[in-house]
């Protein structure tokens, strides 16, 4: 580990302009071998001279960077929302990283607003197919504006794509364990395949025979529709799971509320072997943007994955213990019942972190 990692950093817009440099300053103050290098791609960027990404950007990356760390992107003033989809779809898509892994874990019960759930109660991961579904942005509008407008989206799922997403999935759970020790056990797979047979008969197949290859593995399978209504139940019986790339999405924001909202919430996506990027799951929040009031926590949280990926795991835990402590010492924003503001919030945990 002599060699320091190298991390592209790129803020973006809105809040992840405010809660980056808090997860930078943890980063520092941990002392991870690392070298940061920031870029200005986002909307002010795109507003100034219409760059979404500089020409060859993404092979810049994946060619000389270990990792990416990414703040939000969307901003009024670009209506078309074309940079955000260029930078942040395209650095998926074009990097090929089809995995988005997001952890749900509960660090303190006054966060749930589930009655009498504890932290061991809710402390799960969702797997996303991350590169095809909807998100492929295939299909078109015909007779625009008109009574007989039609619209079409179609949901993309290779053999390929689906295959892989599985496979991860069986292997995280191989490889990882619960926060508080126990081994990961079950892999759930959701779809709608009682609706969207195509897709749907495609993922059953495939989660079948994958899941022949994982014997000490436990499996099921549960309709999105009720796994969302068991998840707001009871989440505990839920250990690993892995969807499509919009099911994902969607249950994983519902999930955050478990977490305390999506100011807690982390993501990666990953293609293992190559150049992966890491990035808070709250979206760049233009309404409460350069308040110094959005939650810090998450991108900090991000941080640790992303470090915790670098295989600096040492460091990860200790940014993550001291966000941990914050929560439970309510030195905290004010959206999960503290009184501090971003920028207060993200300095108590880097001077912990220093502590430790």
């Amino acid at each position: 580990m002599s060699e320091k990692k190298r991390i592209a950093v790129i803020p973006g817009d809105g809040i992840g302009k405010e809660v980056i440099p808090q997860a930078v300053r943890a980063i520092q103050a941990v002392g991870a071998p690392v070298e940061l290098t920031s870029f200005d791609w986002g909307a002010d960027r795109y507003l100034a001279d219409k760059t979404t990404v500089p020409p060859e950007g993404f092979s810049m990356l994946a060619r000389d960077f270990d990792a990416i760390l990414v703040g939000a992107f969307g901003d009024p003033r670009v209506p078309s929302n074309i940079h955000a989809r260029e930078i942040l779809l395209g650095m998926r898509f074009q990097m090929d990283l089809y995995a988005n892994v997001r952890p749900v874990r509960l660090m303190d019960a006054s966060l749930c607003p589930l009655k009498g759930v504890e932290p061991k109660d809710v402390d799960f991961v969702v797997i996303r197919e991350n590169t095809e579904g909807v998100y492929g942005d295939l299909g078109g509008v015909f007779k625009q504006g008109t009574p007989d407008e039609i619209a079409i989206q179609e949901d993309v799922n290779t053999r390929k794509g689906v295959e892989r997403i599985i496979r991860y999935a069986f292997e995280y759970c191989v490889s990882n364990r619960k926060l508080d020790g126990p081994p990961r056990r079950r892999v759930l797979m959701c779809d709608k395949s009682n609706a969207m047979t195509h897709a749907g008969g495609l993922w059953q197949r495939v989660f079948k025979e994958v899941s022949a290859e994982y014997p000490a593995i436990e499996t099921e399978h549960m309709y999105v529709d009720a796994l969302c209504m068991q998840m707001v139940r009871d989440p505990r019986p839920f250990d690993v799971i892995v969807t499509n790339n919009m099911f994902g999405d969607i249950i994983t924001d519902l999930a955050a509320g478990l977490q305390g909202g999506v100011g807690m919430a982390a993501s990666g996506n990953l293609h293992p072997g190559r150049t992966s990027m890491f990035e808070p799951v709250h979206g760049s929040a233009p309404p409460i943007a350069g308040k110094n009031i959005a939650n810090p926590f998450g991108a900090i949280l991000t941080a640790v994955m992303m470090l915790a990926d670098l295989g600096l795991k040492a460091d990860a835990e200790r940014i993550e213990g001291a966000v941990l402590e914050a929560v439970r010492e309510k030195k905290t924003t004010q959206d999960i019942g503290g009184t501090l503001g971003t920028r207060e919030a993200g300095a108590w945990v880097a001077e912990r972190v220093s502590r430790f």
